[in-house]
C-alpha cells in the first residue's frame, strides 16, 4: 500500500468533534490502497476523552507519538482552575469577557502563542518526522487543523522533502469565530495572516469542509480549495431501531458553548409551556456533553428547569443511541460572522439518525441548504421566534398523533466511506 502521514492533534482516546474526521476517514483508507501513519501527541490536553474510540482505530494504522508541552497548566494557575480541569469548547469567548486574569490569558494566547498553544510541538515534530521519513517510505502528507500548528509541522517537512502535502482545514484560521476576541496587536494579526498565507500557498492541495469555508480560503490564498464534507460512519448506527421516548424530547449532543445558545428557542418553549400545561408536562430538553452555564441559565430563566436533563458526557455510540430515541434533534449554529460556512460534524450524524432536526442559524447558510436538500427538518434564523414557534407546535402535534418522523433522502453521500473514496480520488 501507499503510505499517507496524517498529522493531527486530536486522536483517541481524545474525544469530541475534532477526532472524528480523521479517525473515520483513515478507517477506510486501507481498503482503498493507502496505509495511514498517524502522528499525534503522546500526552495531549483535550477538552474531552472517550476511551471507546480507541476500538475504532484500524488494525493496519501505524501510530507515531511524541511528547508535547502545552502551557495549559500555567493558564490553570493564572485563572484559578483546579488540577487538570478541562477547557470547554469556546473557552476563549468566555475568557475574553471574564476577569482581568482571564483577559490577560487571552491576550497572551493570541499574541505570543502563534498560531496556537501547540506551537512548542512544531520544531521537535519536524525533527522527529524528518528522521522517520528518511528511514521510511511516505507518499503523501496530510495536516489537519485546528490547531493550525499541525500545518506548520507539515510546512517544515515540505521544505525538506519533495512529498505532496494536503492541508485540511476543519475550521478556518483567521476567519474563525473567536479570532476577533484574541485581543491581537497589529504585529500578531499580521503574523497570523502571514503564516496562514504561507500554508495556503505552499500546500499542494487545500481541503475544507464546506463551500463557505472554501470561498473564504480561496480569497485569502488565491488558490482553488476542494470541499470534502464531514459525514457519518454507517458502522456507528448498527445498534438497531430504538423505541422512541414517550416524552417530547428535544436533544443535543456535543459541546454546547455560549455562542450557540439559542435564546429564541428557550423563550418559545417557555411561552408555550405557560399556556399549555400538557406540553410543559411532556417537554424534555436533553443536553448531552459539555454545556456552558449561559445555556443552562437561559433555560432556567424561561421556567424550564424541571424539563432539563443534563448528561455531562457519554461515549460516542451511547450518545447516538440516546439521540435515536429523541423526538427532535437540536442543531444550534454559532452566532458568529463566519456562520454561513459552518457545518457542524454532528449534523451528518443527525441526518443518518433520520429524526427531525430543528436548526437555528442563517437560512441561506450551507447547513440550511443541506437540511432542505435531504428533507431532514426545519431551519430558522436565530431570532425567528414566530417561525420557531410554528415548527415546535407542528412537531408537537405530530408527536401527539404518533406521526413525528421525516422522510430523509440523499444523505448517504455523506457516508464516511464515500468521503474517504472522494479524498483518495483527489490524491490520485
Amino acid at each position: 500500500m501507499k503510505k499517507v502521514l496524517i498529522i493531527t492533534y486530536y486522536w483517541p482516546p481524545s474525544g469530541g468533534g475534532g477526532v472524528m474526521r480523521w479517525l473515520k476517514m483513515s478507517k477506510y483508507f486501507p481498503e482503498l490502497g493507502w496505509q495511514p501513519i498517524i502522528y499525534t501527541p503522546e500526552n495531549p490536553d483535550p477538552s474531552i476523552s472517550d476511551e471507546s474510540l480507541v476500538n475504532e482505530i484500524h488494525d493496519e494504522i501505524i501510530e507515531l507519538k511524541t511528547p508535547i508541552w502545552e502551557p495549559y497548566d500555567i493558564y490553570r494557575k493564572l485563572t484559578g482552575k483546579k488540577g487538570k480541569a478541562k477547557f470547554k469548547a469556546g473557552y476563549i469567548s468566555e475568557a475574553s469577557s471574564g476577569g482581568w486574569k482571564s483577559k490577560l490569558s487571552v491576550f497572551i494566547r493570541g499574541n505570543f502563542l502563534i498560531p496556537d498553544p501547540r506551537k512548542f510541538w512544531i520544531r521537535p515534530s519536524i525533527k522527529y518526522l524528518s528522521k522517520y521519513i528518511e528511514e521510511n517510505k511516505v507518499d503523501l502528507i496530510v495536516s489537519t487543523g485546528p490547531p493550525h500548528s499541525m500545518h506548520l509541522i507539515a510546512l517544515g517537512l515540505k521544505k525538506r522533502f519533495d512529498i505532496s502535502w494536503i492541508a485540511d482545514f476543519r475550521d478556518p484560521w483567521t476567519d474563525i469565530d473567536f479570532y476577533s476576541k484574541l485581543k491581537l496587536t497589529k504585529w500578531a494579526d499580521k503574523k497570523h495572516h502571514k503564516l496562514e498565507l504561507e500554508v495556503l500557498s505552499k500546500a499542494d492541495h487545500v481541503v475544507t469542509v464546506s463551500t463557505g469555508c472554501a470561498n473564504d480560503l480561496e480569497k485569502t490564498g488565491n488558490k482553488k480549495v476542494e470541499v470534502i464534507n464531514n459525514g457519518f460512519d454507517p458502522l456507528d448506527f448498527n445498534f438497531g431501531k430504538q423505541e422512541l421516548d414517550k416524552t417530547f424530547t428535544i436533544s443535543h449532543f456535543g459541546a454546547f458553548n455560549k455562542d450557540r445558545n439559542p435564546k429564541s428557542l428557550w423563550s418559545v418553549l417557555g411561552e408555550i409551556s405557560k399556556i399549555n400545561s400538557e406540553f410543559k408536562k411532556l417537554l424534555s430538553i436533553k443536553l448531552i456533553g459539555q454545556t456552558d452555564e449561559s445555556v443552562i441559565n437561559e433555560i432556567q430563566k424561561n421556567g424550564l428547569s424541571d424539563n432539563l436533563i443534563l448528561i455531562d458526557h457519554l461515549p460516542h455510540k451511547e450518545g447516538l443511541i440516546q439521540l435515536s430515541k429523541s423526538q427532535l434533534l437540536l442543531l444550534p449554529l454559532n452566532d458568529a460572522p463566519n456562520v454561513k460556512g459552518i457545518l457542524p460534524g454532528k449534523m451528518y450524524e443527525y441526518l443518518a439518525l433520520r429524526r427531525p432536526i430543528i436548526a437555528l442559524g442563517p437560512t441561506d447558510a450551507d447547513f440550511s441548504k443541506i437540511i432542505k436538500d435531504t428533507n431532514s427538518g426545519e431551519a430558522h434564523d436565530f431570532n425567528d421566534s414566530h417561525g420557531i414557534k410554528n415548527s415546535i407546535e407542528n412537531y408537537y402535534e405530530l408527536f401527539q398523533n404518533n406521526k413525528l418522523d421525516v422522510e430523509s433522502n440523499s444523505y448517504e453521500k455523506y457516508s464516511r466511506k464515500n468521503l474517504a473514496a472522494k479524498f483518495v480520488s483527489l490524491i490520485e
